[in-house]
């Protein structure tokens, strides 16, 4: 019975950011696009500088590549990376000696990610296609990993951090946004009716 809600947030989850990168200027149950980025401390003149196709369907719950510390020359991993823009960011960050590996559940996401990465001309920015908890890289890869409010939309968030820990090197870094609840839930378990409240 736990899997079955389990499933249907995922597939309500993954339907709904699907929507989002299909149609990002329509009504969708969180916020989508520049407005809402520059809400977020994404500054105007950094956004005029991306690609419009990652910016306009831009979602997520903080400015996390901003306050990531990003070095040249290293592997940078953005989980959830939607239609692209921390990937993006971090891959003027790590240069061409470096690698930003983007990756995103929703097909349609990736689309606008991958249409961004061609736009901006960054040959070291990558994307693919996986679930956060069945992260497509081999142990000990990531020096830097950015996660922008994947937690609160996926209920597998123990197979999550144990994915990360594996990839992630000894000495590597993750930064984590995410929004949190201030009250407890009026009942044990969220339905998909109240998965974006």
């Amino acid at each position: 019975m736990a899997q079955d809600i389990a499933k249907n947030l995922r597939d309500g989850v993954h339907q709904a950011y699907s929507e989002a990168a299909v149609k990002p200027d329509e009504k969708h149950p969180f916020p989508v696009g520049r407005a809402f980025a520059e809400q977020l401390g994404y500054p105007a003149d950094l956004l005029d500088a991306m690609p419009p196709v990652a910016v306009e369907a831009f979602t997520g719950v903080s400015a996390v590549s901003l306050f990531a510390e990003i070095p040249a020359g290293v592997t940078v991993l953005d989980v959830g990376c939607g239609a692209g823009l921390d990937s993006l960011i971090a891959a003027q960050c790590v240069g061409e000696a470096g690698c930003v590996i983007g990756i995103d559940f929703s097909e349609m996401m990736l689309a606008r990610a991958r249409q961004a990465a061609d736009d901006s001309g960054h040959p070291h920015l990558m994307f693919s296609q996986a679930a956060a908890e069945q992260l497509p890289l081999p142990d000990a890869s990531v020096d830097v990993a950015m996660i922008n409010g994947i937690f609160n939309l996926n209920p597998a968030r123990e197979a999550i951090f144990h994915e990360l820990a594996r990839v992630m090197r000894p000495d590597g870094v993750m930064y984590v946004a995410e929004t949190i609840i201030v009250e407890p839930l009026v009942t044990a378990e969220q339905t998909l009716d109240d998965w974006f409240s």
